[in-house]
């Protein structure tokens, strides 16, 4: 009996769910993109994966590059980086011979860097946040904890009650893969989120039935990503910044500052949860073409 691609596809994510300890959110896009990945494989009249060769491989990209789907270029990638993973571990469990997968290059990237605010932005967006009932108060916090820590949404939400050392002025967060890590927090970051513990969190908090998170919505229950996106989208609106802004922002504001305060960048890799620091040196790009700019203009001989 061959190996059907389905089986296979819930093998290789009970494999990264209970051995490689993924994180629920790295789980959902890979189900979304091997969910691809078989319908294309269908189409194709392919029901063993031990069936699929290289050029079954290499036309999901174009396929996902046109309509209907006309995915961006990092998606595509994304897609084929899930499929490659996927064959490695079908190899390696014995259900297909070859990696037909291993040699199906992504499609070529934009060589784009992450957008930072200046901090007169950043600060023009933590003014977006205005008013004092339970949802500003709570936004405030929610904006100040992301520039002051780096912390990706996702671990902003996941910050419970106890993870908060105000003494020590240090959150911890919990990352991806499980990976934990604990960071310092500034002191205006700090007075935003006792602001809102004092003033907003219990009546947020009566309406639940007593979570641990730090940040509850409306029903008091833990904010969500998307929640705290559209409470970031809203602040930038308020602000009336021109700006595209992102989940990443304030990460990516974070890491810029730092860099061009003088931070080492391996301790600005340790801050944000980096695996390596390769991920973390294209702050450093962002920081010298901002240097270059500013010798352009200033240094008397730039232009020579």
């Amino acid at each position: 009996m061959g190996a059907r691609p389905g089986d296979v596809v819930e093998a290789f994510l009970h494999h990264l769910a209970v051995e490689r300890g993924s994180a629920a959110n790295t789980l959902q896009a890979y189900r979304a993109d091997l969910a691809r990945y078989l319908d294309h494989l269908t189409t194709r009249g392919l029901d063993d994966l031990a069936a699929v060769r290289e050029a079954d491989v290499a036309a999901f990209v174009p396929a996902l590059r046109s309509a209907p789907l006309n995915l961006a270029a990092s998606s595509a990638a994304r897609a084929l980086a899930a499929v490659r993973g996927l064959h490695r571990f079908a190899v390696r469990d014995g259900l297909v011979p070859d990696d037909v997968a291993r040699e199906v290059a992504p499609p070529a990237l934009p060589a784009r860097l992450p957008r930072a605010l200046t901090v007169d932005e950043v600060e023009q967006l933590l003014a977006g946040c205005i008013g004092d009932g339970p949802a500003a108060l709570r936004d405030r916090a929610l904006l100040e904890l992301l520039y002051s820590t780096g912390a990706r949404i996702s671990e902003a939400v996941g910050i419970d009650r106890d993870d908060l050392d105000v003494d020590g002025r240090t959150v911890l967060l919990r990352g991806k893969g499980g990976k934990q890590r604990i960071v310092p927090v500034g002191r205006p970051a700090l007075a935003a989120v006792d602001a809102y513990r004092v003033r907003a969190r219990p009546a947020l908090a009566a309406r639940g039935r007593g979570s641990a998170a730090l940040l509850l919505n409306a029903r008091g229950a833990r904010l969500s990503r998307q929640s705290a996106w559209h409470a970031l989208r809203g602040a930038a609106d308020a602000a009336g910044l021109t700006t595209d802004v992102s989940p990443h922002t304030l990460r990516h504001c974070f890491a810029t500052h730092l860099l061009a305060g003088g931070a080492d960048v391996r301790v600005v890799q340790e801050l944000l949860g980096h695996a390596s620091v390769t991920t973390t040196q294209v702050y450093t790009h962002v920081t010298v073409d901002t240097l270059r700019e500013v010798y352009a203009t200033s240094h008397p001989r730039a232009r020579g």
